[in-house]
């Protein structure tokens, strides 16, 4: 009869085994704490964008005319000529995004600023964006050659016929994100 041996592990395989496992799961879990840490940046990111977006479409949506939207002449006026008070870039009479008398152009907008958190139309500071700050800028633009659908004038025969916006919206850690868009005159006589 022969004796068989027990096979089994040695003291030295199972430390070697130990500091193997141990490393890898250092390695594991240094991985997890490096996206852990990061996954807050996302949530930054697509704040920074929502507000920027927002602020965008706020600007766009407002009347773009040949005169100041409180002249009589806005919805008769074929040109800047036709206007007792022409429509410039920037804010006119006192004018502000939450005050009275509010923006009611595009080009109002252009220099304005939140630096003390996020603020909607009315003037009210959003809940939970006192670390965010947003600048807009407005500037006339010739977009090239160009027509409307039609066939008619190019939009660049036209002065001041297409503005760029853009909008900068810096938030915690100096996070920052730019939108630029543009608005054309394509309804010059239409108010809201």
């Amino acid at each position: 009869m022969s004796i068989s041996r027990a096979r089994g592990v040695t003291l030295m395989e199972l430390i070697v085994f130990i500091v193997i496992v141990g490393v890898a799961m250092a390695g594991i879990f240094g991985a997890f704490n490096t996206m852990t840490a990061a996954s807050a940046d996302p949530q930054v990111r697509k704040q920074l964008v929502a507000i920027a977006e927002s602020l965008m479409e706020e600007v766009q949506l407002m009347p773009f005319t040949y005169c100041d939207p409180d002249d009589p002449a806005a919805p008769t006026a074929t040109s800047p000529a036709g206007c007792g008070t022409q429509e410039g870039i920037g804010a006119e009479g006192g004018e502000t995004r939450g005050g009275d008398p509010q923006f009611d152009n595009v080009s109002d907008y252009d220099g304005f600023t939140m630096n003390s958190g996020i603020q909607d139309i009315s003037g009210n500071t959003i809940t939970g964006l006192g670390a965010y700050s947003a600048s807009v800028s407005v500037a006339a633009v010739d977009l090239g050659p160009g027509s409307d659908m039609e066939g008619g004038d190019a939009i660049s025969s036209v002065s001041g016929a297409a503005l760029r916006i853009a909008v900068t919206v810096t938030g915690p850690g100096g996070a920052s994100v730019t939108l630029e868009g543009y608005r054309t005159r394509y309804a010059p006589n239409t108010l809201p």
